[in-house]
């Protein structure tokens, strides 16, 4: 059982915890960032209560924008959440200068973080992996670092001990997401005293009780409602409504992880319900086919997931 003041209502207190939305980057047909339609994006999350965001991640294609297309991102993440929410900016890319590059960028925006994948494709060593974040980190100037651990596409996995020498080495690391597979080592983590948020956006609660912070995941992007009512609930010690909430969330991830295209299938949703088109996936990350994304809004119609929410007020 939580404590009763594990945490404020969700939205209303600007800290890295509880529920940090990892939303899709709305592209438009010039290949340009669609500045309105990710404005909406945030504001919709906002009004129905997240903590923050965790931009330009996986299911944001991060790794894949260009350089001008990321600096939008973190301009536009850092222009709506001021004084709202936290803006955590993804700045990982396969070379560290690029990486610098973009921290430096999410610092000058008004981003409230950073958090970066370990330097992937090319094998790298513990001696490499800390000089990249420690470039990062310098580029960011004072701003909190959040690692990024996904082996599952990094091939690199961050275990305790590992991030002990990025603690030792990188003084403004704070926390990490944590999307690997052993999720044991949330408790590990909770015990280093870092800020570490689940990646997996099926488990909310029970990484709660193994001491996650909160969620990072695509699935709180398209029903932010759910997942802020499941914490607040966490928050104030009502576990039955928690459990509650947790037993019926396996609806909403599986529609994120239909046919293996969460950014796409997280862009054909919000599309529909904000009235906006947030565009497609950047090749070569999956796309749905016409068909595939009939039956993506199908499913989600059923779930509500594509209407506005009473909390947004429109």
């Amino acid at each position: 059982m939580p404590p009763a003041n594990n945490g404020a209502q969700p939205g209303t207190a600007l800290e890295f915890k509880g529920v940090f939305p990892a939303p899709p980057t709305p592209i438009s047909e010039d290949g340009s960032v669609n500045e309105a339609a990710l404005r909406a994006l945030l504001e919709d999350n906002i009004a129905n209560g997240v903590n923050g965001f965790w931009m330009a991640g996986s299911t944001g294609e991060g790794p894949i924008l260009t350089e001008e297309q990321r600096e939008t991102v973190a301009r536009v993440s850092g222009e709506v959440t001021q004084g709202r929410a936290l803006a955590i900016m993804h700045v990982g890319a396969i070379s560290t200068a690029s990486a610098a590059k973009a921290a430096k960028q999410a610092k000058e925006h008004g981003c409230a973080a950073v958090c970066c994948v370990p330097p992937f494709f090319f094998r790298s060593s513990e001696k490499s992996q800390i000089e990249h974040y420690k470039a990062v980190a310098d580029a960011a100037d004072g701003l909190p670092f959040f690692v990024y651990n996904l082996p599952q596409l990094t091939q690199v996995e961050t275990v305790p001990a590992l991030m002990e020498k990025f603690v030792a080495a990188v003084p403004t690391i704070i926390g990490l997401k944590h999307s690997a597979a052993n999720f044991a080592d949330i408790r590990a983590f909770a015990d280093m005293g870092l800020k570490c948020f689940s990646g997996n956006g099926a488990l909310p609660l029970p990484s709660l009780t193994m001491g996650a912070v909160g969620t990072v995941d695509a699935p709180p992007s398209i029903a932010p409602w759910h997942y802020a009512e499941l914490y607040a609930a966490w928050s104030a010690g009502d576990m039955a409504r928690a459990q509650e909430l947790q037993d019926s969330v396996g609806e909403i991830v599986a529609v994120v992880r239909m046919f293996g295209a969460p950014s796409d299938v997280t862009k054909a949703v919000l599309s529909e319900r904000l009235g906006i088109d947030c565009g497609r996936s950047i090749p070569p990350v999956e796309r749905l086919t016409d068909e595939q994304r009939d039956e993506v809004l199908k499913r989600a119609r059923a779930l509500g997931l594509t209407e506005r929410h009473a909390a947004v007020g429109v």
